[in-house]
């Protein structure tokens, strides 16, 4: 992920310390957290957030383009239930979207900082 975002946004990561921590001890082997992780890492570098209440999830690829994940109604159910209101997802393989939350569909991460404040 970290080659993805200094190959495709331009950021050098090298010379920096990236620490993720992950809530709950939650191994990180579900694919739909890759562009959340590279989001949070964008946002740290540029010291910038997403908006309140903005959930994210999809699987991105070495040349930055995401991918469809499983069950994506599902998991926006449940978001709405959270309490969230809008999500970036990919736009590839998104049918059955609920039309009661502010949908973001993307095709790569650029596509994705768009959404920063």
């Amino acid at each position: 992920m970290i080659a993805a975002i200094e190959k495709i946004l331009g950021l050098k990561l090298s010379s920096k310390d990236i620490i993720l921590n992950i809530v709950g001890g939650i191994k990180i082997t579900e694919p739909a957290l890759d562009l959340a992780l590279i989001l949070a890492i964008v946002s740290s570098y540029y010291n910038i957030s997403l908006p309140k209440n903005m959930a994210v999830f999809g699987e991105v690829g070495l040349t930055g383009e995401v991918r469809p994940v499983p069950f994506s109604e599902h998991r926006l159910t449940e978001l709405k239930k959270l309490g969230f209101e809008s999500c970036i997802l990919p736009k590839k393989g998104s049918k059955n979207i609920p039309s009661d939350m502010d949908i973001h569909l993307v095709t790569s991460i650029k596509d994705a900082l768009q959404f920063f404040n």
